[in-house]
């Protein structure tokens, strides 16, 4: 098991079609998502990285997007999942993009809009030392 932050630039202003929940409209910034995988998070991360893929979750779309790169992995492997625990803290910091990848929770989103980079990354690492989760990084 394992939890994990994607630090996302968005380098324009962007319409992008989200599956079936339709097109919406995307500040240029920083967005921080949080996921989870229950067993091969190598894969997971690598996939996430690939523009060459089959679009299923809503961060797919997202991601697939001309505008948009991960600059950096943030993530922790344990035996719990502490996904919704730190989308809640990042929640606090950072503007939630509604209803967006947690259709199988009831957080409010685990997508989250910031302008500086900074403030991103400072979200993700914050929310992990509050948890108190070991912290891995992977830069794209």
């Amino acid at each position: 098991m394992a939890t994990y932050c994607l630090i996302i630039q968005l380098i324009q202003n962007s319409r992008i079609k989200i599956g079936k929940s339709g097109e919406m409209d995307f500040k240029k910034g920083y967005y921080v998502y949080v996921g989870s995988a229950l067993n091969s998070i190598d894969s997971r991360i690598k996939r996430h990285l690939s523009k060459e893929k089959k679009l299923f979750w809503h961060i797919d779309y997202f991601l697939n997007s001309p505008n948009s790169t991960v600059d950096e992995v943030i993530l922790e492997r344990s035996p719990e999942k502490w996904e919704c625990n730190v989308a809640l803290k990042i929640s606090n910091k950072g503007t939630p993009i509604d209803r967006f990848g947690c259709s199988d929770c009831k957080c409010r989103s685990h997508l989250f809009y910031f302008k500086t980079i900074e403030a991103a990354k400072n979200a993700c690492l914050d929310s992990f030392n509050e948890l108190k989760l070991e912290i891995e990084k992977i830069k794209n």
